[in-house]
């Protein structure tokens, strides 16, 4: 493999690890907002629901500037002001402003979700072979990392601004680094140069869809557990302070030892069979959470969910990159919507049937919808299309661009 290529998976690596610190980072300091500002549950559901909903903007922005400039470009510039609006959530005292930083964590979040997947789909395409699941990999351990880095600040009574902040600081270092690595322009994830000159192919909706409805379904047990399990832990289950963020760091946990061995699965059994295996997992693991009687049987339920549900995510993306033969990132940020879609519909669901019934009950819905996806399987197939692509040596103005990205 080209040394370009080493170098782009490493950037892109690098970026994935961004996000996940300081995603979770913030979201493990939900109770701790809450008891700042004295939010009530209704008002904690909108908190929640105003970052993936602004979050979807920011997709759609990136969807819109990436073919134009460069998914490296527009993932250079948000990467690091995800962890400068991370700092402002930590620094606010009003309301007002804490909506106004979340706002922004919201938009530069979206769009770095999607530029980043539009570059690990570029390097996947160069290399030939499944490799979202590792990349995602990066973004669970770094969420580990941020979930114990708050679980930490917790034990020790930091205050809520330096925890957010130290988080931050370490993001925004590790943006910085790794920009100069990322594939500089979509051209250089093109199926081949021979096709630069011709108009991009229409993108069918259809197969885009039914995928985007697995990832939809599997973003409701994620926003549960992202946006609900430390609340659950603490107030549910009589968990201590430090024990509520756990949950989540269990969840990732298991999404990094799933995500570790989930290309060589790929690779071997297929996609459809997989995303199968881990719809019918991530259903009983959050069953296994709805039914705890204690925080320890809480958390193993949370750990089961992120071993099942892992692998959906790495393998929509495989799919819109199939479906997008020129690396134009469009398909994949029509997927990358059907993230948001899932996360407001898991906040505002979850807070409506915890208020309605209680948390516990709460937990029984995405468990039903986990099962869901065992039945959307079957469109992931297209992820099979994965052919090896190398930087041209014929095109001079290829070549020159890659002597530049170099």
């Amino acid at each position: 493999m080209d040394n370009r290529s080493v170098r782009a998976r490493a950037g892109v690596s690098g970026a994935y690890f961004v996000q996940g610190l300081c995603f979770a980072g913030l979201l493990s300091q939900v109770p701790s907002l809450k008891d700042k500002f004295h939010f009530t549950e209704d008002d904690l559901t909108l908190v929640l629901l105003a970052v993936p909903v602004i979050a979807g903007l920011g997709s759609v922005l990136a969807g819109y500037l990436a073919p134009r400039f460069g998914s490296a470009a527009v993932l250079r510039i948000s990467g690091p002001l995800v962890g400068v609006a991370m700092t402002l959530v930590g620094l606010v005292p009003t309301r007002l402003g804490l909506y106004l930083a979340v706002g922004a964590f919201g938009l530069f979040l979206g769009s770095v979700d999607a530029s980043m997947n539009m570059q690990g789909v570029g390097v996947q395409r160069r290399y030939g072979r499944s490799l979202l699941a590792s990349f995602h990999g990066w973004w669970s351990l770094a969420g580990i990392l941020g979930a114990l880095a708050m679980a930490g600040a917790n034990k020790i009574d930091l205050p809520l601004p330096v925890a957010l902040g130290s988080v931050a600081l370490v993001g925004i270092a590790v943006a910085l680094s790794v920009g100069p690595l990322l594939l500089r322009r979509p051209e250089e994830t093109a199926v081949a140069p021979s096709t630069a000159d011709e108009p991009p192919p229409r993108i069918p909706w259809a197969p885009i869809v039914l995928v985007g409805l697995a990832v939809m379904f599997m973003y409701i047990s994620d926003s549960a557990t992202s946006n609900w399990s430390a609340v659950y832990l603490r107030d549910a289950l009589h968990g201590s302070r430090s024990i509520a963020p756990l949950g989540l760091s269990a969840y990732l946990t298991c999404q990094v030892l799933g995500r570790s061995a989930a290309d060589r699965l790929v690779r071997r059994f297929g996609p459809v069979r997989v995303v199968a295996a881990g719809g019918l997992i991530g259903a009983a693991g959050m069953t296994v959470v709805a039914a705890a009687p204690g925080p320890a049987v809480g958390i193993l339920g949370f750990a089961i969910v992120g071993a099942g549900l892992c692998v959906v995510v790495p393998q929509s993306f495989s799919a819109a990159g199939a479906l997008d033969p020129t690396g134009s990132g469009v398909a994949v940020a029509r997927v990358n919507l059907f993230n948001y879609v899932g996360f407001v519909v898991g906040a505002a669901l979850i807070g409506t049937v915890a208020k309605g019934a209680s948390l516990r009950w709460a937990f029984v819905v995405p468990a039903a919808l986990a099962l869901v996806i065992v039945a959307l399987a079957p469109s992931f197939a297209v992820a099979r299309r994965i052919q090896p692509v190398e930087p041209s040596t014929t095109d001079p103005a290829a070549a020159t661009r890659d002597i530049a990205a170099r």
